[in-house]
């Protein structure tokens, strides 16, 4: 029944839909063990040395502890994996935070069937009925007055760059701001080293069509822009590129809203002056159906056009002509944060790769080498976030076991007895997690 609730809703199809419930269980018992292992608890202990000159040092302690109540708001693009019982809601709970999710207006069925099995959960494990709970509702009004509640000590959100700034301005104007964790807007740039490009400009061309219609490209980490030095082998790419896209299939998009929105990014970059479209995917007979769209720029329009660096959400990506190394520093260095960045490199690449990472690591909070930004693997080490505006707050990360991070705030116990000092903290270590002592873990 989920399933297919949320293919009727979403027009996802069956086996996306089932590899995401996957992700969705996945992640949960991810941070499961997380809570097991403890080491999210952050655990420090100084000694006291009273015998220290001049100064003698106090008994020092120090755990992370959940920050309060969570406003999560669910994602469109992900139904069951950054929605009810995403990522947000599992690191939010793994936090030992109580999480209100407001669910997405685009999917409020499958939002209540799992919301339905989460508080189910809840019951069964004996947990506070108001550790979860699922507000449903299409107006902005309620999301508004959900972050204004003085009971809601910080937000998670995915979603779109308007919609992350308005609740940032929200819980900035509250009488105790409090933090948003907005997951927001990137565009991905992939940057096709020479040598790479040499070796195998057709595949590459092939290859980057597949990874930007995929689920009509309603992926936050979409390829939206590539970077390449203008010369045959680019040519070849870009045939390659036009080539696929003409045959690609157009996917349906997840709301009316969704589709008229890639629609109007397509047609502003198809009037654009400097912009020349290259290829559109093939048109289908159903409606709300995202046609692929190619575009290709030379360096200097782009560099003097900043609306050629903003994200359209959707299969539609944009080719910048590099004339020289030095453009594409100054290019990379003008463009706003981002998610990913990607380098298809050979060996030969290698030296020129190195000069360009200082760049793309003060850019992005992902960098890939031979592959492509779509397909999130969650884990200990994914970071899925960045600079302003891919995120609210470049130090986190959505995505991963460090996204418990977001939910906590360290507290310190001066000279406090032993007998009341949280477990994690007593001499006896009854809960066996590991400690650093004077700044040094064991082992």
């Amino acid at each position: 029944v989920l399933i297919e609730t949320a293919m009727a809703e979403s027009g996802l199809p069956r086996a996306r839909l089932e590899g995401e419930r996957g992700r969705t269980t996945g992640q949960l018992r991810l941070f499961a063990q997380v809570v097991r292992r403890g080491d999210w608890i952050g655990a420090r202990i100084d000694p006291a040395l009273p015998e220290r000159k001049p100064l003698p040092r106090a008994d020092l302690r120090q755990r992370f502890i959940a920050l309060g109540p969570v406003a999560v708001f669910g994602a469109s693009n992900f139904p069951l994996a950054f929605s009810t019982a995403g990522g947000d809601t599992a690191s939010v709970l793994a936090a030992g935070c109580p999480v209100i999710v407001k669910g997405h207006p685009a999917h409020p069925n499958t939002g209540a069937l799992v919301g339905a099995a989460v508080s189910r959960a809840v019951a069964a494990c004996g947990l506070p009925e108001g550790v979860f709970a699922l507000l449903t509702g299409q107006s902005h009004e309620l999301g508004g007055a959900l972050v204004r509640d003085p009971r809601i000590k910080a937000v998670g959100f995915t979603g779109s760059r308007a919609g992350g700034l308005a609740l940032m301005r929200i819980a900035a104007e509250r009488p105790e701001p409090i933090p948003v964790f907005a997951e927001m807007s990137s565009i991905n740039p992939v940057l096709l080293m020479p040598a790479a490009l040499a070796a195998r400009a057709e595949a590459l061309g092939t290859a980057f069509i597949g990874s930007l219609t995929l689920g009509a490209g309603q992926f936050c980490t979409n390829p939206g822009l590539v970077f390449a030095l203008e010369g045959p082998d680019l040519e070849r790419f870009t045939a390659a590129a036009v080539t696929a896209l003409t045959a690609a299939q157009p996917h349906v998009m997840l709301t009316p809203g969704i589709f008229g929105a890639f629609e109007q990014g397509v047609g502003r970059l198809t009037g654009r002056d400097g912009v020349k479209l290259l290829a559109r995917g093939c048109v289908g007979d159903g409606v709300n159906q995202a046609v692929g769209a190619l575009f290709e720029v030379d360096a200097a329009t782009f560099l003097a056009d900043d609306v050629l660096g903003h994200e359209v959400f959707g299969s539609s990506s944009l080719i910048v002509r590099v004339p020289d190394f030095a453009m594409l520093a100054t290019l990379l260095e003008r463009l706003e944060g981002q998610l990913t960045a990607t380098l298809h490199m050979d060996a030969g690449d290698a030296d020129l790769a190195r000069g360009l990472l200082p760049v793309l690591e003060r850019k992005a909070g992902r960098i890939l080498a031979n592959g492509w930004p779509t397909g999130v693997e969650v884990s200990s080490a994914m970071v899925h976030g960045g600079p302003f505006p891919a995120t609210s707050d470049p130090r986190s990360t959505s995505v991963g076991t460090r996204a418990i991070e977001r939910f906590l705030r360290p507290v310190c116990y001066q000279d406090i007895p032993d007998l009341l000092l949280p477990p994690a903290l007593q001499a006896a270590n009854p809960l066996g997690i590991a400690r650093a002592l004077d700044g040094v873990l064991p082992g």
